[in-house]
Parts: C-alpha cells; sequence; structure tokens
C-alpha cells in the first residue's frame, strides 16, 4: 500500500526548474520557539520543495535570515508576546495566492491574537492547508470551521491535542487510534494524521493508514515539526493530501529509523531525523 502513494512522488525532469516542485509557505515560529519554524521549514526544502518562505515575526526575522540559508523569510507584524499578530493577516493573505500550499502552526504560540489569525486564516486561505501544533489548538471546538473549508486540509494532531480538538481524554483517544482519526475525519472532510506510535493517517472516504516505520527515539521535541513540512512539500508538489500524509509519514520513521540505527535512539535528535530524509528517499527507491 505504501509503494502506491510513495510512487506518486514526482521524478525529476532533467529541464526543470524550481517552480515545478512547489511554492511553500509556512507560518511558524514565535519567541523561544524559532527551531519548531526551522525544523518544519527544513523539512519542506529537503522532501523536494522548489521554493520555500517562513512567516516569522518581525523581531525574529534576523535570527531566521541566519537559520535558514536556503529558505526565504517573510517578516510579519507581531503581538507583545513576539508571536505573529493580527495585523499581519492581509500581507499573509496576498503572499500565499502565489502559493502552492500552507502550513500553520508549528511554535506559533498561545496568545490569544494569534490565535484569532489562525482561526480567520483557515476560513479564508483558498488553497491547501496543513494545521499543526498551536494551529489546532486555536482551532479547539470548532470543527464546523475546517469542514466549511472548500479546499484541502491536513490535520496532523498529537494525542494531547486531538485531545483537545474534540474534547475527549487522551485515553479516550488512544484507546482506539485508528477509530479516533477516522471520526475526526469524518467530522471535518480533512486528512488526519494522528501522530504517536504507529502514525495513523484517516480520510472522509474511510481510507486508513497505520504507520510501521520509526521508533522511540523519536519521542522528542520537534519530530513533529519536520513531519509537517514533509507533509505540506508534497502537496506542494501536486500529490493528492492522503498520499502525501502516508509517505510523508513512512519516509519520516525510515529516516527516524535509519538516525537510531547510527546514532542510538536515546540521542537522536529531530535535526538528525532532518539529516537523513536524503537517505530514507534513497532507501525508499525515490
Amino acid at each position: 500500500m505504501v509503494n502506491e502513494h510513495i510512487g506518486k512522488i514526482p521524478k525529476r525532469s532533467v529541464d526543470s526548474h524550481k517552480g515545478n516542485y512547489g511554492k511553500v509557505f509556512i507560518l511558524a515560529g514565535s519567541r523561544g520557539m524559532t527551531g519548531a519554524a526551522f525544523l518544519a521549514s527544513q523539512g519542506a526544502l529537503l522532501s523536494g520543495s522548489g521554493l520555500v518562505t517562513n512567516g516569522i515575526p518581525l523581531s525574529l526575522n534576523q535570527i531566521m535570515e541566519i537559520k535558514l540559508t536556503e529558505v526565504m523569510t517573510l517578516p510579519l507584524d507581531e503581538t507583545k508576546d513576539f508571536s505573529v499578530g493580527l495585523k499581519s493577516k492581509s500581507k499573509i493573505l496576498d503572499f500565499v495566492r502565489k502559493c502552492d500550499v500552507v502550513a500553520i502552526g508549528p511554535g506559533l504560540g498561545s496568545n490569544a491574537e494569534t490565535y484569532k489569525l489562525v482561526r480567520e486564516l483557515t476560513e479564508e486561505i483558498e488553497g491547501p492547508l496543513v494545521l499543526d501544533a498551536d494551529a489546532i489548538n486555536a482551532l479547539e471546538g470548532d470543527l464546523e470551521l475546517i469542514k466549511r473549508r472548500k479546499f484541502v486540509t491536513v490535520l496532523t494532531p498529537h494525542p494531547g491535542e486531538m485531545a483537545r480538538l474534540v474534547g475527549k481524554t487522551i485515553e479516550e483517544v488512544q484507546l482506539n487510534r485508528p477509530e479516533s482519526a477516522k471520526i475526526v475525519a469524518e467530522l471535518t472532510s480533512a486528512v488526519v494524521c494522528l501522530k504517536g506510535h504507529r502514525t495513523v493517517v484517516a480520510d472522509s472516504s474511510g481510507n486508513i493508514y497505520v504507520n510501521e516505520t520509526g521508533n522511540s527515539g523519536m519521542a522528542t521535541g520537534g519530530m513533529g515539526d519536520v513531519l509537517t513540512g514533509m507533509i505540506t512539500s508534497f502537496i506542494g508538489q501536486g500529490i493528492d493530501s492522503f498520499s502525501s500524509t502516508v509517505s510523508a509519514v513512512y519516509l519520516h520513521g525510515v529516516a527516524g529509523d535509519i538516525a537510531a540505527e547510527k546514532k542510538g535512539q536515546f540521542s537522536m535528535t529531530a535535526g538528525d531525523v532532518l539529516n537523513f530524509i536524503p537517505e530514507a528517499f534513497d532507501k525508499a527507491g525515490i
């Protein structure tokens, strides 16, 4: 089943250019969480995206200009907490009209104004959207807002975020992970990627994939940010949202398994998974 989805990753044509492989915008990062923005942006870049831009609070832009060499940045108005502010909405909407896919959430923070921005962008962005981390928390209790979107949406919650999103306990979510993901996919018409041991991907048509790659060394900060970048990258390259998510989850786990072999599960980091994405692609025959 996995090969069917991975097989959709486009071959690189000898006469192609950067515009052929997707223009990606990732709205991520706040004070203390620039790492999340870095990992998601690099995850997209290393998964084949032609152009990646990170939308970042203005005061953090100089930091990201240094951290992200090949990724562009879009400095944005910020809140008093140094997270992305509501005044940046029109600038974001103007910019994403030129993009193939948008990701929102890694390291955005929990400022109320930022949450309001996330909800308004979710309603107004006209194109594929990947929602992760703080963006999911911003939509807590409002699944209808996601369902109203007329464009592709992917949700990438960990069990705690999933529990908050649907008003259940983590134990209830974990009791039957495939069913939990399936229910939310049906309620939102989105592709749902429920992260954790044996990550589950479900869509509103009843398709379910349970991943078998990955290891306990991946239970550390930043792993989900890398995955978000990978999913976003594949959607930007024109792959359907379910196959993009399945492929990213599988390859993310393969990269994690390579990292575990070479560094050990106790010492591996999300940055190691980033570094081994090329080997994961090679191992998968891409």
